[in-house]
């Protein structure tokens, strides 16, 4: 006889790939049933034999994503329904509720390898990521964590990118930073007046980031000092082995003997 539970899951649990784990564990241990972000967490109910369900709230944290980390998990009987589906629904949004957002984390080594892969659609792409990796609280401007609700959201997926996104084997399913250089943020590089400085072609003529690289590259190597904008603000990057240019840098800053950070 088919069973029921609602699970809560509470802690750092959204942005890391928790939805698409609950999503791949319910059709491991073949349940219903549906999950969702609200503004406490992670909610989710499964649908099934007893022995399935068990096994799946152990694997729910077991075989949790890298980057999760769960204070608790409440799970509680409700009344079957029948459902022999699984889902990944809405977001809820509850007043005065709040849950943690992963902090912003280095490439991991899936995406460095389709950094540098010239066969890969993502060769050079200065924003690439998973849901292992990537930009998550500098991109959040309200939760639950949904694309909608971070600045992707003016970056509209191409094709490639949605399909990855909606494909449940994929490792970027349901990635909200999602992004391509088809679809996502790019590189650009403006002089101090703030207009573009001319660049020359890709040199393979796949990765558009790459003229920006080069010339900024040439620019520290002219004794030039960049501003290096970020999703925290700008970074201030001179050549360090150059006299001049760190002459120069402290001039501007006015920080003749202090050290920088």
């Amino acid at each position: 006889m088919a069973e029921r539970a609602r699970v809560h899951v509470r802690g750092t649990v959204q942005g890391v790939g928790f939805r698409p784990h609950v999503y791949r564990i319910a059709k491991e241990n073949d349940l219903g049933g549906w999950v969702i972000n609200n503004t406490e967490g992670v909610v989710l109910e499964v649908e099934g034999r007893p022995v399935a369900i068990a096994a799946f709230v152990r694997d729910l944290q077991a075989k949790a994503p890298p980057l999760a980390v769960i204070e608790s998990v409440e799970v509680a009987p409700v009344p079957p329904l029948g459902e022999r589906d699984f889902r990944i629904g809405p977001s809820e949004a509850r007043e005065g509720e709040f849950v943690p957002i992963s902090p912003d984390v280095a490439t991991c080594p899936d995406c460095q390898r389709e950094l540098f892969d010239p066969a890969d659609r993502r060769h050079g792409y200065p924003f690439i990521n998973c849901t292992n990796c990537g930009p998550r609280f500098t991109i959040v401007q309200d939760i639950p964590y949904d694309r909608p609700r971070t600045t992707m959201s003016v970056f509209p997926m191409c094709p490639d990118c949605a399909r990855e996104y909606h494909d449940p084997t994929d490792r970027r399913f349901h990635a909200q930073p999602d992004a391509c250089a088809r679809c996502g943020p790019s590189l650009t590089l403006v002089d101090r007046a703030g207009q573009p400085v001319p660049l020359g072609p890709s040199p393979d003529g796949l990765d558009p980031s790459a003229p920006v690289i080069q010339r900024a590259a040439q620019a520290l190597a002219e004794s030039r000092i960049l501003a290096v904008r970020g999703v925290g603000g700008f970074h201030l990057a001179c050549d360090a082995t150059n006299a001049d240019a760190v002459r120069c840098l402290r001039e501007r800053k006015r920080r003749v003997d202090k050290p920088f950070a």
